[in-house]
């Protein structure tokens, strides 16, 4: 279906705005070390610094985009001429990075975008010594749609959905259709209708007998991720047109294979930073800036055990929802520039669904919406919220105040938290271990929680609470009698921790573990909990921040697990909740994993009944064993450059079904 014509034109001019804010994101990056450009600064106009999450995100597109660039002109080396056809270039720098680097010996560059972000491109090349000197000027500007003209290098103003129109402008500029071809789409096939850009692709195959074909764009539109970023694009008037019809990388790839091309391959980004960038390349990137995408949570609890979380899943997301593909036909040899190195896992299959539902009462309380917080069950129907992210005041913030919720009568209420009442007495005790303030602020210490004798679910009063600061900070804990069970992290000089202590809660001193037998490997945001007198760690991230797929109650038992989850035992089985997880075209749901048998079985959420994305990341989650319920408190977090989503509500899930047929 055509949009209007008003509609058309308030669409195009935001789709040509995208290529500036792109150009902008990743001359940031490019200030920060990121990307080696120093054409990009000239190129991008005004500067802004962007997030961290945002440098890494634009340095991974680049990445993929030079990767599989120069392996085409390196596989087309020994041949007289070559051909790239940059379709949507915008502002990119690609073509004065690969002249610089004396890679354009015979290949000559074609870029295309719309007329108006053409002249303006065309006139910062002449405006700039630094760039027209690279490409000269042969005087061919001014020939119909061509608004820059030099030996290697032709800009072309023209509506890429205007194929007879582009094909056209590209006989005139000399692009010869049988010159070994290399067209490259970075965002711009999917702001397109499905009918046009399949027909480019189609025209591309069939008129260039000897061609290949990059695309770099996103992927996952259902996940609650990627209702976010669908929001953020159809706000801007720039909607993802691509992402119904062809919603996976294996959809892209049929797409592809049904136009013409041979062969083709395609990678998300969390395989291509895996399996396409060295180890050395990875570890320089991720020690560049402190990533305040992290966020820690260090907790107690005399039921379930204390876990850690340190969170680097806004960025596993991000790579998730964007993939590189490349289809080529005609090639000899072969191009395959994304072959993988690695053994990628398969889809992980659903034993079934586990209901959600909102707790109605708990609508709109102060503290529900927040991230890299704990919650923690201090008595029966009696919850305590700490630490995170989230909105107090009105205000994004770090979030300072407890937050108590209490059940009466079958319904969670929140309840008031007063603080250092000198005149109660003190029963109840929970332990708040380490965390930061920022990047560079790691490892505040402890903090004890002494609750008032009468806190109890009798009745909705307001709960006191004493605050004991101490010294020293540990990273992570898990309760064994009098004992806090201290394993992994990180720290400011670490970027993953491995050793083992117990910490003596009465009178805090440290006793350092001897472990027989293999040792776990390093590893931060795993789960720990209490079972049969020892702690069960499970999943985590390694120093390579892949996920690790372990569980170790001091021996290991094989599986993949996510990262980043919440985790209970119950009647010897190991209750694993939400988090993140690589190479599926799910999220995680609820996963049970029976510790006597190992079997594992993974159940996802039915979220009918929600009116908003359930995001299981950055949550805290407590278990009920009676009623057999586990109620979700928080999650959510930065959604790379689309916005923030902090889930409003606290979500009960009812496991009754899958603990009783498990």
């Amino acid at each position: 279906m055509r949009v209007s014509s008003g509609s058309a034109e308030s669409s195009s001019r935001q789709v040509q705005g995208t290529g500036g804010s792109s150009a902008i994101s990743k001359c940031s990056a490019a200030a920060r070390g990121y990307i080696q450009d120093r054409f990009l600064r000239l190129l991008a106009g005004r500067r802004r610094r962007r997030a961290p999450l945002i440098h890494r995100g634009y340095y991974i597109r680049a990445r993929a985009v030079d990767h599989c660039v120069q392996d085409f002109l390196l596989k087309t080396q020994s041949l007289p001429r070559t051909q790239i056809l940059s379709l949507g270039a915008g502002f990119d720098s690609l073509y004065f990075r690969l002249k610089d680097m004396g890679l354009l010996h015979h290949t000559v560059v074609y870029e295309v975008d719309f007329p108006n972000v053409a002249c303006q491109k065309a006139t910062l090349i002449k405006g700039l010594k630094e760039l027209s000197a690279l490409v000269g000027d042969t005087g061919g500007e001014g020939l119909g749609a061509i608004t820059f003209s030099g030996d290697d290098y032709k800009l072309l103003g023209v509506d890429l959905s205007d194929l007879p129109e582009l094909e056209k402008t590209l006989e005139e500029a000399g692009l010869n259709n049988e010159m070994p071809t290399l067209f490259i789409a970075e965002v711009v096939l999917t702001y397109m209708e499905n009918t046009r850009s399949d027909a480019l692709i189609e025209w591309a195959a069939e008129h260039f007998p000897q061609a290949c074909f990059l695309l770099y764009e996103q992927v996952h539109p259902e996940d609650p991720f990627g209702r976010v970023m669908q929001q953020h694009f159809r706000q801007l008037n720039t909607a993802l047109r691509s992402l119904a019809q062809y919603p996976d990388c294996e959809a892209q790839q049929r797409r592809f294979l049904g136009k013409g091309w041979t062969e083709c391959s395609v990678m998300d980004m969390n395989e291509f930073f895996t399996c396409c960038i060295p180890e050395d390349e990875q570890q320089r990137v991720q020690t560049l800036e402190p990533f305040d995408e992290y966020e820690v949570t260090l907790h107690y609890s005399e039921d379930q055990g204390p876990g850690f979380d340190i969170i680097c899943k806004e960025w596993h997301l991000k790579c998730s929802h964007y993939f590189v593909l490349a289809a080529s036909k005609g090639m000899e040899p072969s191009w395959t520039p994304l072959s993988p190195s690695v053994t990628v896992p398969g889809p992980i299959g659903m034993a079934g669904n586990v209901p959600a539902a909102v707790c109605a009462r708990l609508s709109g309380i102060p503290g529900s919406r927040r991230y890299g917080h704990h919650s923690v069950l201090i008595k029966p129907n009696v919850i305590l919220t700490t630490g995170g992210f989230g909105e107090e005041d009105g205000q994004h913030c770090r979030v300072r105040n407890f937050h108590m919720l209490s059940r009466h009568a079958g319904h969670w209420e929140a309840v008031c938290v007063t603080q250092n009442i000198p005149e109660k007495r003190w029963d109840t005790l929970a332990l708040v271990v380490g965390g930061r303030t920022s990047p560079s602020s790691i490892g505040l210490g402890m903090l004890w929680l002494k609750f008032a004798e009468t806190c109890d679910a009798s009745g909705p009063d307001d709960f006191a609470v004493e605050l004991v600061s101490l010294q020293p900070a540990v990273e992570a804990a898990a309760l064994r009698e009098q004992y806090l069970f201290v394993y992994g992290g990180r720290s400011a000089l670490e970027p993953v921790l491995g050793d083992w202590h117990f910490l003596h809660t009465p009178e805090l001193s440290y006793a350092v573990i001897a472990v027989e037998g293999p040792v776990p490997e390093s590893r931060h945001s795993h789960s720990a909990c209490s079972w049969e007198g020892g702690v069960l760690i499970a999943g985590g991230l390694g120093a390579a921040e892949q996920p690790l797929g372990s569980v170790f109650l001091l021996r290991e038992l094989e599986h993949g697990f996510q990262y980043s989850h919440t985790a209970h035992v119950h009647e010897g089985k190991l209750l694993l909740v939400g988090g993140v997880w690589f190479h599926a075209p799910s999220v995680p749901g609820v996963t049970v994993i029976n510790l006597m048998t190992g079997l594992c079985l993974n159940y996802g959420i039915n979220v009918e009944h929600l009116e908003w994305p359930l995001m299981l990341h950055n949550h805290s989650s407590v278990f009920l064993p009676n009623e057999k319920e586990l109620l979700v408190i928080g999650g959510g977090g930065n959604c790379f450059s689309f916005g923030t989503h902090l889930n409003p509500e606290p979500v009960l899930l009812s496991l009754s079904s899958i603990l009783t047929s498990h």
